[in-house]
């Protein structure tokens, strides 16, 4: 039966066909209905309350659970539907933390926005807030139950798109509170750091965890070189906060606004990725002519890193071995200022900006570490970076072009689109084709390793006489049904790329907050970076080449590969 017809909001006639809900419907005739709990990329959950609406007969219900039909008639903005929206609002403060000056969120804040949308300027209820305490034991983000206000959204998040299931409601009632299982702390869990529970988090109850304040006094401290990489995904997101459009290139602008608050270096981590797509292919073919193990699975995502660990050990010993591009390239760093460090008298602190919330946790991690200091001394989201760009007065779009600086600031376009799901697994597939032609590479663009449409993708390529079958899937409940198809022997591939977050890294935590559709934007920013590049395969990098050909091979391994084993 057809989805489709008219419907009659505040006494207009407004068409739909396919839409799921009542809500979507209303957003076609203009009007944005408040809400806390509803996004299009998760299932419907109808907890806040706030899309009511009221039918012809004085009906109310929620517009987001509500399905369109023909000739329905609807309000969404009577007199009962107002006093109904300031009554929630006033009960959720009553129970909220309203510190918000000092808030992580504050200005970002759906609670503080809707508030002021509402003109609620007298909370009549006393302060319901039982004691909580802050948790801030994950190196990913920080969570504050004073500041939860059910809506659920984490928890789906959670379940659904990560297939982890770390937070749940617990009690039930006046009591009801989201928590991990037994109220532990997030890192006494299986949590994996991928920071979707704060993307999603419309208050402050869920944060990333802030570490400006550590960047600025190692940029203020004249006794640091302040060394900054910037991944490839951030160029795409971090000028929507400056009215950019999504998936606009604003590397050079950004490069700029970093000198003017004091970096000293900045470096781009396609160089890094670069490096990743040599070791990871070469390590790819050498698998193919010593018969495995098979399915080899990508190393660059530290959140699907650390699902293995906790939860599918036995695959360990197929995640390559090469470390992640912020990784190899903070080998490089480390091993290119040590002597320059010594002549100088300073000490490099190296600060990556990331999209990505578990990169904090990775960055901690002990195989990274020499000597007691880490390799990446910080790292610093997109978001964390905008906040501190607009806190040094400074407009992204109106800075100068400047190129990051050299030898480490050159990337191929391969490089670029590891920030897109499907970039590194097509990265690998330019290495290690024989056909190097243009024609080989346009071949590519409209392959199946392209695109966000599907969550898993397969293709098949030809390398020499031998048929590869690769997979790329994104959101890590995804790749979890996919091991359960390899573990049952219905599926078999020979490389499988793999992104925790949906749309992979454009589409990470530490990006401002984005649906499908503005992620398919940063990805489409990042072929459009790669296709105007002056070089499309990693093996064209010079400075890449030159370092390569200075190490031995024990040097090499040592310095661009890693083994993770079960904690």
């Amino acid at each position: 039966m057809e989805n489709k017809g008219y419907m009659y909001i505040d006494g207009q006639r407004v068409p739909f066909d396919g839409e799921p809900n009542v809500m979507l419907v209303i957003r076609k005739a203009g009007i944005y209905l408040p809400t806390f709990c509803y996004y299009s990329d998760l299932s419907v959950y109808g907890a806040c309350r706030m899309c009511v609406v009221e039918d012809e007969r004085g009906k109310i219900d929620t517009s987001c659970s509500m399905k369109p039909r023909d000739g329905m008639k609807i309000r969404t903005n009577t007199a009962r539907l107002l006093k109904h929206r300031r009554m929630i609002l006033e009960l959720l403060l009553a129970s909220h933390n309203c510190e918000c000056t000092t808030c992580e969120k504050s200005g970002a804040c759906r609670l503080q926005e809707l508030a002021t949308r509402f003109g609620v300027r007298k909370v009549r209820f006393g302060d319901s807030r039982e004691e909580s305490q802050l948790d801030d034991s994950s190196p990913a983000v920080v969570r504050d139950p004073s500041k939860c206000i059910l809506c659920g959204d984490c928890v789906r998040v959670c379940s659904e798109g990560i297939g982890m299931g770390i937070i749940n409601f617990a009690r039930r009632g006046y009591n009801m509170r989201v928590m991990p299982a037994f109220d532990r702390k997030l890192s006494e869990t299986h949590c994996i750091s991928c920071g979707q529970c704060s993307a999603v988090c419309p208050t402050g109850g869920i944060t990333v965890y802030n570490q400006i304040g550590k960047a600025w006094r190692a940029i203020h401290d004249p006794k640091k070189r302040v060394v900054v990489q910037i991944a490839p995904a951030v160029r795409v997101a971090v000028g929507e906060a400056f009215g950019q459009p999504a998936g606009e290139n604003a590397l050079d602008q950004l490069t700029t606004a970093l000198k003017f608050m004091g970096v000293d270096e900045v470096y781009d981590t396609t160089f890094g990725a670069d490096f990743t797509t040599i070791e990871e292919s070469e390590e790819f073919l050498h698998r193919l002519e010593n018969g495995g193990p098979f399915p080899m699975f990508t190393s660059c995502c530290p959140a699907w890193v650390k699902y293995l660990e906790f939860e599918n050990p036995k695959y360990l010993k197929h995640i390559s071995t090469c470390k992640s591009p912020m990784q190899m390239f903070a080998s490089i760093i480390r091993d290119h200022y040590q002597a320059k460090d010594k002549e100088d008298g300073r000490e490099t602190f190296h600060i990556a900006i990331m999209p990505c919330t578990a990169k904090k946790m990775e960055a901690a991690r002990p195989e990274f570490q020499h000597e007691g200091k880490p390799d990446v001394d910080l790292v610093l989201t997109t978001q964390e970076i905008i906040n501190m760009i607009k806190e040094s007065g400074i407009d992204l779009t109106d800075m100068e072009l400047e190129s990051p600086d050299m030898p480490f600031g050159l990337g191929s376009g391969a490089a670029v689109i590891y920030g897109a799901t499907g970039g590194v697994a097509e990265a690998v597939v330019r290495h290690c084709l024989p056909d190097k032609s243009r024609n080989a590479l346009r071949q590519l663009r409209y392959s199946p390793l392209r695109g966000m449409e599907s969550s898993v993708r397969e293709a098949a390529i030809q390398v020499g006489d031998r048929e590869i079958k690769l997979a790329v899937v994104h959101g890590l409940a995804n790749a979890q049904k996919l091991l359960k198809e390899i573990d049952e022997g219905r599926a078999y591939y020979h490389l499988i790329e793999v992104m925790t977050c949906q749309g992979g890294c454009v589409g990470g935590a530490g990006q401002p907050h984005a649906l499908l559709t503005r992620k398919q934007r940063r990805a489409d920013g990042l072929y459009e970076v790669d296709r105007t590049a002056p070089f499309k395969r990693a093996e064209r990098n010079p400075s890449v080449l030159n370092i390569l050909e200075k190490l031995g091979q024990e040097e090499r391994h040592e310095l661009l590969h890693v083994n993770y084993v079960k904690e």
